[in-house]
């Protein structure tokens, strides 16, 4: 008999290849062709496509890789170390949703606040991670802008760990490129914290929000991101054959648009049906760039958006994706332990947070299943998005 388990996480039907590839090239063009996107080749750092990769944007949660990124060198200098504890300050638990609603004075290990800032794209765990780091948020926020500058990302400030709206936080799918590179380039022995299938804290399963994983051959990894102003983002990588490819998609209009994209863009890489001359390095705009930041919050949180997102949900409310290269879990996800340090109660990590889909209380894209490419699922939960995740 399947255990509950079993059946949230049962096998999904596709359409067939090639309905679906005629859905493929629509999608693609609905969404791709208005966004900045960049997809790299991480061992060559060649471009093998790109589009408005130097427009300005907000990078939503996306900005936790930088967090990431900056914890890993304080990891490498031997300031801290994975056992390090991360405290959760009184700004850090008032952080807005998505979060893990931990009480000030609780405590978890560094570790295990990655995985869960990771995975749930955890607010209150991004800005604990970063006074743990850097004795307080102004003194982290300027490593991770000291950081981007060593990078080379010409164009990004950030303004906090967390990725949540402000003046001054921006940054380009090229940069985002740079550093997902550095990322993987640097801290091989981490890539592990973004391609996780999930976490439980021994009483609640939280999967992983990024739906390439378990479901898009070779996937592993980053992140996703999502604020009105600047629709639903997603870094994905994926590794085939010693061969890693990074794709970099922002301002699409919906959960399955990013997640449709994004594979669209890796398959594509991995058949060699892309090609460029440039390199990240090398790589610059055609025209004069505007310093004015993108804002699609009128195409995003609006009736507009709400409709398109409506449609891209099937009559039982579950998010349709259109890419053939994004199938079923054929697996149990894995589900590794992350919580607090033990003696401490147990929170677990929703409270509240289904209330909050997006801004203006967007109840359209508050479903919680997948069904791909379009037809029926069976309960294969995908968490929802929140102010920014």
């Amino acid at each position: 008999m399947p255990t509950k388990q079993n059946r949230l996480y049962a096998a999904l039907r596709l359409v067939p290849v090639a309905a679906a590839a005629s859905m493929l090239f629509l999608s693609t063009a609905q969404t791709a062709g208005a966004n900045p996107h960049i997809l790299v080749d991480v061992s060559t750092g060649r471009v093998l496509d790109q589009q408005e990769a130097f427009r300005r944007w907000y990078p939503a949660s996306l900005t936790k890789l930088m967090t990431s990124y900056v914890t890993f060198r304080a990891i490498q200098s031997g300031q801290i170390n994975l056992d390090t504890p991360v405290v959760m300050s009184k700004l850090a638990a008032a952080q807005p949703p998505a979060k893990m609603y931990f009480k000030p004075g609780q405590k978890m290990t560094l570790d295990n606040a990655l995985k869960m800032m990771l995975v749930k794209s955890a607010n209150d765990l991004a800005m604990a991670v970063s006074e743990t780091v850097g004795g307080s948020q102004p003194a982290f926020v300027a490593r991770m802008n000291a950081e981007a500058a060593r990078l080379g990302m010409r164009d990004t400030h950030f303004i906090n760990p967390n990725g949540l709206p402000g003046k001054g936080q921006y940054t380009t799918a090229r940069d985002l490129a740079v550093l997902s590179v550095a990322l993987r380039r640097e801290f091989p022995q981490y890539a592990g914290y973004f391609a996780l299938e999930g976490f439980t804290n021994g009483v609640k399963q939280v999967p992983n929000i990024n739906m390439l994983i378990g479901r898009f051959d070779g996937a592993d990894g980053m992140k996703t991101g999502f604020i009105c102003a600047a629709g639903f983002n997603q870094i994905a990588s994926a590794t085939r054959n010693g061969r890693t490819l990074i794709s970099v998609v922002l301002g699409t209009d919906s959960l399955a648009a990013r997640a449709d994209d994004s594979a669209n863009f890796l398959e594509k890489g991995f058949q060699n049906q892309l090609s460029g001359k440039e390199t990240l390095a090398s790589l610059r705009p055609d025209t004069p760039q505007s310093a004015e930041v993108a804002d699609v919050t009128a195409d995003i949180c609006s009736a507009k958006g709400a409709q398109a997102r409506s449609e891209t949900r099937d009559p039982f409310g579950r998010t349709k994706v259109q890419s053939p290269y994004i199938h079923e879990m054929d697996h149990e996800p894995n589900f590794i332990y992350a919580g607090l340090i033990g003696g401490q109660d147990v929170m677990t990590a929703s409270k509240g947070d289904k209330d909050d889909a997006t801004a203006k209380g967007d109840k359209a894209i508050k479903g919680d299943k997948i069904a791909i490419s379009g037809r029926a699922a069976d309960n294969v939960p995908i968490p929802m998005p929140r102010p920014t995740f």
